[in-house]
């Protein structure tokens, strides 16, 4: 079991190291067709490779906000696995959070990073405050609703150098996008942290369906 284990490991290592794009936007990607992955959003393609992000933005960073034990009853008794959330973002308008199991927590985290990776969004930065008007990217342009499991969280403009006022895992997901300042209010069960990180999520990937409507209604 344990050989078999060492043997996954190496093959994995080894797939790490050269990467056989499969997808079409993977193949643009790897051909530097596309160098610039809000090319990819501007497309409206999905990224079905973490390959694609790890070129694209190869200065992202991560961070482990849960993990935990799970257990499930089968024919040959309880089954333990580790269940991890983590955080992916480069601080400038880009990030994603997703989810991995595993019997052992490394291969956990890997998937969990590969998940996050692969669901990341791009978030437009703008200053919609009328207290400050400075007209820099440092927060969200306008006030946004998000919803994760039974949390509801409102994300709106706030002046520059008020910080981020949220509780801890709303301000993790925040400054992993890039934003400084933002008044946030959350309700529901607010202890979930993947519920709590997907309604920061949501709330800030609705100004991309604003601004694609937006954009229809021009033409």
């Amino acid at each position: 079991m344990v050989r078999e284990r060492r043997e996954r490991r190496r093959e994995f290592e080894e797939e790490k190291k050269v990467w056989i794009p499969r997808s079409s936007i993977g193949k643009k990607v790897k051909e530097k067709q596309i160098v610039n992955i809000d090319e990819i959003f501007e497309l409206g393609k999905p990224i079905l490779e973490h390959e694609i992000v790890d070129e694209l933005l190869p200065d992202i960073e991560h961070e482990v906000l849960e993990v935990k034990s799970t257990q499930r009853m089968t024919d040959c008794g309880r089954k333990a696995q580790f269940r991890v959330i983590v955080l992916v973002g480069d601080k400038n308008g880009h990030v994603g959070v997703g989810f991995g199991k595993s019997e052992e927590i490394r291969p956990a985290i890997e998937s969990a990073l590969k998940n996050a990776k692969r669901r990341i969004i791009s978030v437009p930065l703008g200053c919609g405050s009328w207290e400050c008007g400075c007209g820099k990217k440092h927060s969200v342009p306008i006030k946004v609703v998000g919803r994760g499991g039974s949390i509801e969280i409102t994300l709106k403009p706030a002046p520059a150098g008020l910080g981020l006022a949220a509780n801890k895992i709303v301000r993790k997901v925040l400054l992993m996008a890039g934003m400084k300042d933002v008044w946030s209010f959350s309700r529901g069960s607010t202890s979930n942290i993947y519920n709590m990180s997907t309604a920061t999520i949501d709330a800030l990937d609705s100004l991309n369906l604003m601004r694609k409507g937006r954009k229809e209604a021009q033409k």
